[in-house]
C-alpha cells in the first residue's frame, strides 16, 4: 500500500510541476502515473549503473553530479513515456528531478516515522 501511495504522489508532483514549471509538460493523470512508475523503475535499475560509471565525477563535485543524474534518469522517462514531455530544456529537467528528489524525501521522511 505503501508503494501505491508513493507513486500517486509522484504522479500528482508531476502534475503540479506541469501547471508550474515551464517547459515541463504531462497530459494527465494517466501519463504521469504511468511515467512515475517507469522513473522508479529506471531509478532501481538504471540509476545505480550510471552512479558507479559517473562515480569520478560525483566525487570531483562534492555529490552535485547526483542532480545531473537524476536530470538523465528523468530525461530518459520522459523519452520512454508518451504523454510526458520536458521540451524546456536540460535546466528544466534538472529543477524537476530537484523538486521530484525532494518529494520522494519527504515520502521516505514521513513513511520511516510512521
Amino acid at each position: 500500500m505503501s508503494h501505491v501511495l508513493y507513486f500517486l504522489l509522484m504522479a500528482v508532483t508531476m502534475l503540479v510541476l506541469s501547471k508550474v514549471l515551464p517547459g515541463f509538460q504531462v497530459n494527465g493523470f494517466g501519463p504521469a502515473l504511468i511515467a512515475a512508475l517507469v522513473l522508479g523503475i529506471l531509478n532501481a535499475i538504471v540509476k545505480p549503473i550510471l552512479f558507479v560509471l559517473t562515480l569520478p565525477f560525483t566525487i570531483l563535485t562534492l555529490g552535485l553530479f547526483l542532480l545531473v543524474l537524476n536530470g538523465i534518469v528523468l530525461w530518459l522517462t520522459a523519452a520512454l513515456v508518451p504523454g510526458f514531455k520536458i521540451p524546456g530544456g536540460f535546466g528544466t529537467t534538472i529543477i524537476a528531478a530537484l523538486v521530484l528528489s525532494v518529494m520522494s524525501m519527504i515520502w521516505k521522511a514521513v513513511a520511516k516515522s510512521v
